[in-house]
């Protein structure tokens, strides 16, 4: 593990060279907790830092829009004798690559497993995989969070019969314009749709209240364009990439393309679709399929957001639960969970594509990237 030494994110050497990542993970065999890792934009070069926090399962990470609070997801199903998750607030210290706990607060329901926090930076959000549910916090200026505002338990099943015998909550986004919360249910086969209230971090029902996915597809992932137009789920199930325009007036999502991330004679049970980001400029997407191992390559069209395949990419691991572009777009990391480390691909900005073969940097069990 390498020293702090070198990490000149102030100073004669420009920050963007010298990226600071923050990496989740899942602490149940030798991982303790959320991970400081260092980026050299010229050259791909990764090298860890040290340990930033230790945390209890911190799966996922977002920074808040101060860009000095961290928020985390703490997937448990136990906390505090209950059953329930917890979310926890960081302050970031850039000098040191540390974070310093702020406070703690529980979910209400148990395996919280994404957290989001509103373009104002007054609220934060939970999504409990296990139990199903969703939740909201206040965030003061200090970056403290209440205890739960809001909570919904979701009810029902879909068609699978293994993986759909009740509700699984997976992702909260808010809406570009801060006045709507969606999350994502890969149980129910929908997308909650909230009218939100950022100043209380409370939710009510939208109308329309929801958007279907295929059945059995287990909606998981959500991300809107750089534009706001439109938005893109990723399926777990289905291992789909699904465009949806996006009424921001009215809060609603329609369908208007679904592409298969499988390739041509792929097992459908081989399929996991998992995550996908955009370049800045939203010309590329990018997609993992955690299950088959692979980054698919996507352009994006600038008149209606439908996406074509450009290339498939081995993820350089296995099970890439999350990936992330670097802030210069020059790189894009891929999370490999299961065979414990984060691989590296050069982008050439031009085309889109990746390099490949990636380079490999060992991380314990990683799931999750942010860039600070």
């Amino acid at each position: 593990m390498s020293s702090i030494t070198g990490l000149r994110l102030a100073g004669a050497e420009p920050a963007k060279e010298r990226e600071l990542l923050l990496v989740g993970t899942q602490t149940a065999e030798t991982s303790k907790g959320i991970y400081a890792c260092q980026l050299d934009a010229a050259t791909g070069d990764l090298k860890q830092i040290g340990l930033a926090a230790e945390a209890d399962n911190p799966t996922f990470l977002t920074l808040a829009p101060d860009g000095e609070t961290v928020i985390v997801a703490n997937e448990l199903d136990q906390y505090e004798g209950k059953s329930s998750g917890a979310v926890s607030s960081y302050r970031l210290d850039r000098k040191n690559a540390k974070l310093i706990k702020i406070s703690e607060s529980a979910t209400e329901g148990p395996g919280t497993c994404h957290v989001a926090v509103d373009h104002t930076g007054r609220a934060a959000f939970a999504a409990n995989y296990s139990g199903g549910s969703a939740t909201s916090f206040r965030l003061s200026a200090d970056g403290r969070l209440s205890p739960a505002v809001w909570f919904e338990q979701y009810k029902g099943h879909g068609p699978n019969e293994h993986r759909q015998t009740m509700p699984h909550a997976h992702r909260v986004t808010v809406s570009p314009d801060n006045r709507f919360l969606l999350v994502n249910d890969l149980g129910l086969d929908e997308i909650h749709i909230y009218r939100l209230n950022a100043a209380t971090a409370e939710a009510t029902p939208n109308d329309p209240a929801v958007w279907k996915s295929a059945p059995g597809a287990g909606p998981r992932a959500l991300r809107f364009h750089p534009n706001g137009r439109w938005a893109y789920c990723v399926t777990e199930m289905a291992s789909t990439v699904d465009v949806l325009d996006w009424d921001a007036d009215r809060g609603a999502l329609e369908t208007v393309q679904v592409v298969s991330m499988a390739a041509v004679g792929q097992p459908h049970w081989k399929t996991g679709g998992s995550e996908i980001v955009f370049d800045e400029s939203g010309q590329f997407a990018y997609a993992a399929d955690r299950f088959y191992g692979v980054l698919v390559t996507f352009a994006v069209s600038p008149k209606d957001g439908k996406l074509t395949i450009l290339d498939r990419t081995p993820c350089g691991g296995k099970l890439p639960r999350h990936i992330a572009l670097d802030p210069t777009g020059r790189w894009l990391l891929a999370a490999n969970q299961d065979s414990d480390n984060i691989s590296v691909f050069a982008r050439d900005p031009r085309t889109g594509k990746l390099n490949s073969p990636g380079r490999s940097f060992p991380v314990s069990k990683p799931q999750c990237l942010v860039f600070a």
